[in-house]
């Protein structure tokens, strides 16, 4: 397994497939998840004759178990420091849900050259939580709430989450893929609780504004109308509109994993946006 040690000697575990010459596709993935959960869009892309590079964020999967830095600001580090290993120039970095954090507080900071275009998708800028500049927002209690299950039961938690709104198996008619919740479990089941735990307040409670307004490349913004994870009118379209290059494509009535439930209809539209 591949690895790179950051400035406070974490371990930050990656995936690196494809012609070394290629354009590298960047792939951050979403709380309590690993780089695993990109598997239908790295296979896709690296057909398509791309490099493709994905890694499990501090705490999370295969890399460290930190107590401390589960925050924004380290977790931005530990992208410039993976980017520098590897010589990333002109990438393309595409997050989902929290890592659609990650991705934008990296590339409003990355160096010039180095980021090519981003895209977020069911992301949680430009914040979650609901504050008096931001009354749309989910007000502290439910992110509590999270906090309470993840110690109370954290396996039983990591069940919930999946079997229930994050592909929308709680729908009416929905296609429940019992593979992908035991996926879901696997993958979150790998890191640490400490880590898990600090991260809610990393996505729910960060404010991206800033981010988002300085960034200049180009940015994708996809969200499904459906999504009850990180609720879509207080999330993609007030992105969309502080970006200034942003381009937003809402998805009717798909969840927020919609990158594993309809892989065809994600990865179609991020090749026209990579090639366009």
């Amino acid at each position: 397994m591949s690895f790179v040690e950051t400035q406070d000697g974490t371990a930050i575990f990656y995936k690196d497939w494809g012609p070394r010459d290629a354009q590298p596709l960047v792939f951050h993935h979403g709380w309590p998840l690993t780089a695993d959960d990109w598997d239908a869009q790295m296979m896709f892309f690296l057909g398509q004759g791309f490099r493709v590079i994905a890694h499990d964020r501090r705490g999370h999967g295969r890399s460290s178990q930190t107590w401390e830095g589960n925050e924004m600001d380290t977790y931005a580090a530990d992208v410039a420091a993976l980017t520098d290993h590897l010589d990333l120039r002109d990438a393309v970095h595409i997050g989902h849900s929290t890592g659609g954090g990650e991705v934008a507080h990296y590339v409003a900071r990355a160096k010039s050259g180095w980021v090519a275009k981003a895209v977020l998708i069911g992301a949680v800028p430009p914040i979650m939580l609901k504050t008096p500049k931001n009354p749309g927002g989910l007000p502290l209690e439910v992110f509590d709430g999270f906090r309470a299950a993840l110690v109370a039961n954290r396996a039983q938690f990591f069940l919930d989450v999946p079997a229930g709104p994050f592909y929308g198996f709680n729908r009416e008619g929905a296609a429940v893929s019992e593979g992908v919740i035991r996926n879901w479990w696997r993958q979150g089941m790998m890191g640490g609780a400490k880590a898990h735990y600090d991260c809610i307040k990393a996505f729910s409670e960060t404010d991206f504004t800033e981010d988002l307004q300085s960034i200049a490349q180009p940015v994708l913004v996809m969200h499904g109308d459906d999504d009850q994870i990180v609720p879509y009118a207080d999330s993609a379209p007030l992105s969309a509109e502080l970006l200034s290059k942003g381009t937003l494509k809402t998805y009717p009535d798909l969840p927020h994993g919609m990158c594993t439930t309809h892989p065809d209809i994600i990865n179609a539209d991020l090749l026209a946006f990579i090639r366009g």
